[in-house]
């Protein structure tokens, strides 16, 4: 039986240096390959796909604003940096944004329906459903349709919620709201339609509920004392433990029931 050859230690050596010298160069032609695949025009982001709800922004006006802002192409752009392009957009709420190989991206937009105008009307602040305050151009929004809500933008979701509740509530007192402010100390007040103001003062939306059912029981009756109807109605001041403060049109401020504020 013959004896396995050994090979001698240098020819090894040329052995191991000869793969590792040809794994070396492979290494470099796939990351040479890889190099020029990145930078190949071909793959340069060439059109933006956008889909959604879209009706305040054009496909053309946002791939004109969006594409400058993109660096890289379809393997090294940063969608999460396209996603930002898009919301810095007015009117965009949120972007989901995917790659369509070879060189396009998928956009799925969806904006912000505003539900009341927020601070001082004109400036062009809007109120979302979602709470969020957005502003953008006043003209592009039907604002005598909408209300005036007006508080801390930090509580800007709570006010909107307080405001859903008061306006049913108020339309079954014949008195519908048209404008709600939170104060920086966390005190509500309200204008109706008539243009008729109400503190409402501080409390959860029961507390403030319960002041306003109290005030309708009894402001029919208050009115007729003095030849007047609620559409005679300029202010009440409902900060009171029981009773409130009222003015009428064409008669002094009134003090209902023993006023004590709480």
């Amino acid at each position: 039986m013959k004896k396995p050859l050994v090979l001698p230690m240098d020819v090894r050596l040329m052995q191991w240096t000869s793969g590792l010298m040809f794994a070396l160069a492979l290494i470099m032609c796939v990351a040479s390959g890889i190099g020029w695949l990145l930078r190949h025009p071909a793959f340069s982001i060439q059109g933006i796909t956008v889909r959604g709800n879209v009706t305040h922004s054009n496909a053309v006006t946002l791939r004109a604003n969006v594409l400058p802002q993109l660096t890289g192409n379809f393997f090294t752009l940063n969608l999460l940096q396209a996603r930002q392009a898009f919301e810095q957009i007015p009117w965009i709420r949120s972007a989901l944004v995917r790659r369509e190989f070879p060189n396009r991206l998928s956009v799925t937009l969806d904006e912000f329906q505003p539900v009341a105008q927020w601070g001082t009307e004109g400036d062009g602040k809007f109120l979302s459903a979602e709470g969020a305050v957005f502003e953008v151009n006043a003209d592009d929004v039907d604002s005598d349709a909408l209300p005036t809500l007006k508080g801390p933008e930090s509580q800007a979701k709570t006010v909107w919620e307080m405001f859903q509740y008061l306006k049913p509530l108020m339309a079954k007192m014949d008195m519908p709201l048209d404008k709600l402010e939170l104060s920086q100390r966390g005190s509500w007040s309200a204008q109706l339609e008539s243009g008729a103001s109400l503190e409402l003062g501080q409390g959860t939306q029961q507390e403030l509920g319960d002041r306003l059912k109290l005030f309708s029981k009894t402001l029919t009756q208050v009115a007729s004392r003095y030849g007047r109807t609620t559409t005679s109605l300029l202010s009440a001041d409902l900060r009171y433990e029981s009773g409130y403060a009222l003015r009428l049109r064409g008669v002094s401020t009134l003090a209902v029931d023993g006023l004590k504020k709480p």
